[in-house]
């Protein structure tokens, strides 16, 4: 993230978020998934800020936001992008939210409505986080989330654990060099350990199935789902979200990976 397209927008007593602006035209916001950084969509500024204004927006606790030891929450985190979008003066904008990214998409549409709202972009999360119905598109079993929560999230070492083995084994399809994993492992690190289980607690028992529906049915909507669990992603949006366009591709973070492809997929949707 450039320092000189850097800018920090107070969103609560203390707390600032930092957020890349750059480019002109109609604008696209891209916000992060859980404990990771606006970094992340590097290949997306460089592609979109050649015709679009593009905000990357490091949430609460994220990146170079402020660490704060309140409002580690998805509800919290759509008041924040709501102020930041006030503040810069963006109007009829694309909103692109990465896994729980999508909850602060949706929980904005929930308070602040879809007036501002151009289009959605909801990148590989399903809006219920957990069901007993064996049949939906899910995080993953009760007994898998608890564990990750009660075990790996409880220091740092479990934490830095937690996050290498989700990158090697679900965001990323192929082997990463040292360097890449090092770097991926360090943007989220930034998010200390105790925020990132409140965090990881918030988007385990949200359930924004109402909001998904109401924003597709609201303004165009995209999701992008990974190859792994398309046919449940596929089923479960056909029923939650008719509405939305559904594409398929890579692993969790193929917007990074497969960048032309994905950046194309966008285009397209944008047109």
């Amino acid at each position: 993230m450039s320092l000189t397209t850097s800018k920090y927008i107070e969103v609560d007593s203390g707390v600032e978020l930092c957020v890349q602006d750059v480019g002109k035209g109609e604008p696209i916001v891209f916000v992060p998934g859980f404990t990771f950084t606006g970094e992340v969509f590097s290949h997306q500024v460089e592609y979109f800020s050649k015709t679009n204004r593009v905000l990357v927006v490091d949430p609460r606790s994220h990146g170079r936001s402020t660490i704060s030891v309140h409002g580690n929450d998805y509800i919290t985190h759509g008041t924040d992008l709501g102020k930041v979008l006030e503040e810069l003066d963006v109007k009829d904008a694309t909103l692109v939210g990465w896994s729980f990214g999508c909850f602060t998409v949706w929980e904005y549409g929930k308070q602040f409505g879809f007036d501002s709202v151009k289009s959605m972009v909801l990148i590989d999360m399903p809006p219920k986080s957990l069901s007993t119905n064996e049949e939906d598109w899910i995080e993953g079993t009760l007994d898998d989330i608890a564990s990750i929560y009660t075990s790996s999230l409880r220091n740092p070492q479990g934490q830095r654990t937690f996050i290498m083995d989700y990158i090697t084994q679900v965001m990323v399809q192929r082997e990463l060099t040292e360097e890449e994993l090092a770097w991926l492992v360090d943007e989220s690190l930034k998010t200390p350990y105790y925020i990132a289980a409140n965090l990881f607690a918030s988007g385990m028992f949200s359930d924004y199935r109402e909001e998904a529906r109401k924003a597709s049915q609201a303004v165009p909507t995209l999701t992008v789902v990974a190859e792994h669990w398309a046919d449940q992603a596929k089923a479960t949006m056909n029923r939650v979200a008719p509405e939305s366009k559904l594409e398929v591709l890579g692993g969790h973070m193929m917007f990074w990976e497969h960048s032309e492809k994905f950046n194309q997929i966008l285009s397209k949707f944008l047109q």
